[in-house]
């Protein structure tokens, strides 16, 4: 039934044919269960472990890399080939993607624990009225139209509507649904407001929400997924992970590429067909066998195979330093979304405030000698732990706070008109409350003004352990004064009171709204010496004055104390006993701020993000919240930054496109409302980061790029989010930010790095193809290289160090390339000389060294007719190692080199030395001292075809390998001379890269 909120109870009652005095029968029951299911939440359809895995390989580099390893070895089976090198580099290649596939299976896998965890927050028993008896049962078996009843501490079973109150009032925690800061009075009427979102249904009792005062009947309209839960769930379900932007850039590369590589395999095998019918070969089938070879050969050095792992690498390295700034991420890809976020839309209950009720302000008479003399006192403390101070409008602090007469009846009053809980909790190490919150800050009051007597008070209770400290002042009162009769709250007197007994003294404590104690009281106590004096009508409106100052101006929730010595031997209260009281004071609580999140916002201010303050409180409580924080002082007011809920989806669809751009908060927010102001967000191509702790916040959590889930949050937000604050700091989110930039600029040279390497290997490749020469590299030496030669280096980029002015930057635009126009053209250069340098050591060895046979140009380049003529030299010289090896390592030292200038993007290494990266220094010698290993142990020299080399070879393979560091020298220059020297190769567009929006699905 989804209208329950709107229809009369009758109505309600009629609808579900159910008797409110014997509840459902049994033949009801079968048949409701048939019409409207089960109360759980259904499980949803898990994607099968063997779709996980093909879901992996669903990539186009992959596809050719797999293409690639099953050509290499099909060729190697019809060449003859047998052993390990007929299998190793099908092998390492499929080695490698089933790595790959094993984390995207485990990460998969991962997501779908929120869904699961969802179901914690049902209740697992009820009390149940059936065939005139009520009987507790499991809460699954409850079906539409069954009678519940709930009492304090009960955890609503499922979608409820108000049908009797057994108390005076009943009052509900839903801040897991809702977001708000205070526990929520229910009501018995209809709601008659249009367009209601949770906080407008004040009769209905939502599932996984929390009974803290009274206890009432109501009967179940939505059971499983018809419920609020429900709800949250489905939306849970509907959302689709989105790639991040450096996905997205990566994938894009990876098209690009695999163009690219097709079109130079087609024409490194068109240019060669002239070469198929060479005698060499053995037949033209054989001569496109070989050639088609060497396509492949050259589809192996196009491809980074090492690049999924070392991108891995470098955001788990990420990770690690993240988490010692107290950010623990969940999803690797979320680091580098972190550094192009635009938009924070921050939940406000519990992130940017503390979710502990405090009171912050005191207001007593202090005397009354001419005129009404009004003092207020400041309380300092923010949680719930009784750590805080007590201090006079001047800002000085009292010592001994319970020496002044009212603020010692305050904490009298505050302890024993109190039906909360406060305790330690050694587990989480933090204090706990178990009832209303206004309650608890009342009790974590009378803690901070202490208790009086001697000098020592405040010292000696410090002396004490935490479990002991939590509530020794209240338990102190508690002990003193004995309770005999409680007066329950009520909504038409909208105050409570006890009656205590004393020494064989009786004395009366009441607390309550200030409009309803003040009208009662008819004498004040005041704070200068202790004395009581008549009410009159200017202190009166003295009273209501600060009252409503306090209400309004700072929106605090404002209590009225006052107390009554009654007749001796009295053991009851009656409504009559609640007039003439004795004013004590007004108390005014919030749920404060946290202290670090004003310079945390104005970090965010500078670094060009935004931040939209989100939540299910009302619009001015948390307008007043925000100017506490201290964060929006540039705004002059909130006219045309804040919206409820209803306003903003009342706006036509161009004011809220303008709305969305200015907006800075956004109030009365169900659910729904959190997951459509990130999608809206999004549909601006904005990168938006999403930070919660409720189940409330799980379905936005999850749809935006980057959910960022409290530490002391629901499992639910945990599971749904991309990175947990584990001391749910708003500030650490600006450190994370900075770090996610950092890691995509080191991020961003690796990938360069590599593409320049494979550029290289591809110009070597195909110049040796139309060249007519010999193969320069082997398939399994250019794997050996890729994998490597560069993986190690590419991954200790990733330690260059943070910009000192990373956060000083704007946020990078998600479309922007990896690799723009003048970058692809530097790196083009870089790759060509590579290439070319390899392919001239290979040559040099065949004409000019000592070592080699010394060959005219024209018969390196007519080897492969060898055997049909006669010749002053053996054809066995085109099978020497040599050749190759020095090839191997030119390419090798020169991609060394090219990872220096990898150091930074455009600063010079006279500026940038080797040294400021100590981890590219070693990995450079560890893959110098590994290649050196192949060339001089044997039986690896024999698998990856290659021989030791002489120091004269060593010598010239040096002089090749250097000149990449001027030539990379050069270019820089011109980058800096010219801020990024546009050049644009007559191409369309700036970009190498093609360029998608963020949001295409």
């Amino acid at each position: 039934m989804e209208d329950a909120y709107a229809r009369s109870v009758s109505e309600v009652l009629d609808f579900f044919g159910v008797d409110p005095v014997k509840g459902l029968t049994d033949s009801q029951v079968t048949q409701h269960a048939r019409v409207y299911g089960k109360n759980v939440l259904p499980q949803e359809k898990r994607t099968p472990f063997w779709k996980l895995v093909l879901k992996q390989f669903d990539d186009l580099l992959v596809k050719i890399l797999i293409a690639a390893a099953v050509v290499s070895f099909v060729l190697a089976l019809i060449n003859g080939e047998t052993g390990l090198t007929a299998f190793l580099e099908p092998s390492v290649i499929l080695l490698i993607l089933a790595a790959n596939a094993a984390v995207g299976v485990i990460t998969e896998t991962n997501a779908e624990k929120a869904l699961e965890e969802l179901r914690a927050y049902q209740a697992d028993i009820a009390t149940v009225l059936r065939n005139g008896c009520f009987s507790i049962l499991l809460a699954t078996e409850l079906v539409p139209g069954d009678i519940v009843e709930v009492n304090v501490g009960c955890k609503i079973p499922a979608d409820l509507r108000m049908i009797e109150m057994l108390t005076d009032q009943l009052r509900v925690d839903q801040a897991i649904l809702t977001g708000e800061s205070f526990s929520v009075q229910k009501e018995l009427e209809s709601t008659v407001s249009t367009n209601a979102v949770y906080q407008d249904k004040t009769n209905i009792l939502f599932s996984g929400t929390a009974v803290v005062a009274g206890r009432a009947r109501a009967i179940v309209v939505g059971v499983g997924a018809n419920t609020a839960m429900g709800s949250i769930r489905d939306s849970m379900l509907q959302t689709e992970d989105e790639a991040t932007p450096l996905k997205k850039k990566l994938d894009e590369f990876g098209t690009f590429l695999a163009k690219v590589i097709a079109g130079i395999c087609v024409l490194v095998w068109i240019v060669n067909i002239g070469h198929f019918r060479d005698p060499s070969h053995g037949g033209f089938l054989r001569g496109a066998i070989h050639y088609f070879k060497i396509a492949v050969a050259l589809a192996v050095a196009a491809i980074p195979e090492g690049l999924p792992a070392v991108v891995t690498t470098c955001l788990a390295l990420g990770t690690k330093r993240m988490a010692r700034l107290n950010a623990i991420v969940r999803s690797l890809p979320s680091v580098e979304t972190l550094g192009c976020t635009t938009v924070i839309c921050s939940d406000k209950t519990g992130t940017l405030t503390t979710n502990m009720m405090s009171v912050s302000k005191i207001c007593v008479v202090h005397s009354v000698p001419q005129g009404p003399l009004i003092a207020e006192y400041g309380v300092s403390g923010t949680t719930y732990a009784p750590e805080g101070v007590v201090f006079d409008s001047s800002g000085l602090q009292l010592d001994i706070p319970a020496q002044l007469p009212c603020l010692l009846h305050i904490a009298m009053c505050s302890a024993l008109c109190n039906e909360s809980i406060l305790q330690y909790n050694p587990d989480k190490g933090n204090y706990e409350r178990i009832g209303e919150s206004t309650e608890v800050a009342l009790r974590v009051l009378a803690e901070k003004v202490g208790l009086p007597g001697f000098d020592s008070m405040p010292s000696a209770l410090n002396m004490l352990s935490k479990h002991e400290r939590a509530s020794y002042c209240n338990h102190y009162w508690e002990n003193q004064f004995k309770k005999v009769s409680v007066l329950e709250f009520s909504r038409d007197r909208k105050m409570m009171s006890v009656l205590c007994s004393h020494k064989q003294m009786d004395i009366m404590f009441s607390k309550g709204a200030p409009e309803s104690v003040i009208s009662r009281c008819t004498n004040i106590l005041c704070n200068d010496n202790g004395s009581t004096v008549p009410m009159t009508a200017n202190i009166r409106a003295e009273l209501e004055l600060r009252f409503d100052s306090l209400a309004g101006k700072e929106t605090l929730r404002c209590l009225a104390l006052a107390c009554k010595q009654m007749p001796s031997g009295q053991q009851s209260l009656s409504y009559d006993n609640e007039n003439n009281l004795t004013f004590i004071g007004l108390v005014g609580m919030l749920d404060p701020p946290r202290e670090e999140v004003k310079k945390a916002m104005l970090s965010c201010m500078t670094a060009g993000i935004r931040v939209i303050v989100v939540t299910g409180d009302n619009k001015s409580t948390a307008e007043s919240i925000c100017r506490k924080i201290g964060a929006f002082d540039h705004l002059a007011d909130f006219v045309g930054h804040s919206y409820t809920a209803s306003e903003f989806e009342e706006l036509p669809s161009m004011q809220q496109t303008v709305a969305l751009q200015r907006m800075a908060l956004f109030t009365r927010v169900e659910p729904s409302h959190k997951r459509m102001l990130v999608e809206a967000l999004q549909n601006q191509n904005e990168v938006v980061a999403m930070t919660g702790d409720g189940v409330n916040d799980a379905p936005a959590i999850k749809k935006a790029d980057i959910g960022i889930a409290m530490g002391s949050g629901t499992a639910v937000a945990k599971s749904a989010s991309d990175m947990v604050l584990a001391d749910d700091n708003f500030a650490t989110i600006v450190a994370a930010v900075a770090e996610g930039r950092a890691i995509y600029n080191n991020t961003k040279q690796f990938i360069r790095y590599m593409i320049s390497s494979n550029i290289g290997e591809v110009v070597c490749i195909f110049v040796a193809a139309v060249l007519g020469i010999p193969d320069t590299l082997a398939p399994v030496q250019l794997l050996w290289v890729n994998l490597v030669t560069d993986g190690l280096p590419a991954t200790a980029i990733g330690f260059n160090k943070q910009d000192s002015d990373v956060m000083k930057a704007k946020p990078r635009k998600a479309s922007e390339a990896v690799v723009t126009g003048w970058l692809f053209f530097r790196y083009l250069v870089i790759g060509a000389y590579v290439g070319l340098a390899t392919v001239v050591g290979f040559i040099w060895w065949f004409i000019y060294s000592d070592s080699g046979p010394k060959l005219p140009y024209s018969e390196l380049m007519n080897f492969d007719s060898c055997s049909t003529r006669e010749t002053t030299y053996p054809c066995s010289i085109f099978e020497d190692r040599h050749p190759s090896t020095v090839s191997m390592t030119v390419l090798v030292v020169v991609e060394m080199f090219n990872a220096l200038n990898n150091l930074s993007e455009n600063q010079s290494l006279l500026v940038i030395p080797p040294w400021s990266n100590l981890w590219l220094v070693a990995s450079i010698i560890l893959t110098m001292l590994l290649h050196i290993l192949i060339l001089y142990v044997g039986p690896l020299s024999i698998l990856f075809s290659v021989t030791p080399l002489s120091w004269a070879e060593w010598r010239v393979v040096l002089y090749l390998s250097f000149p990449v560091i001027i030539i990379d020298e050069v270019l820089k220059l011109f980058s800096r001379k010219s801020h990024g020297f546009r050049f644009r190769f007559r191409f369309r567009r700036n970009d190498i890269l093609p360029k998608k929006d963020l949001h295409d699905k």
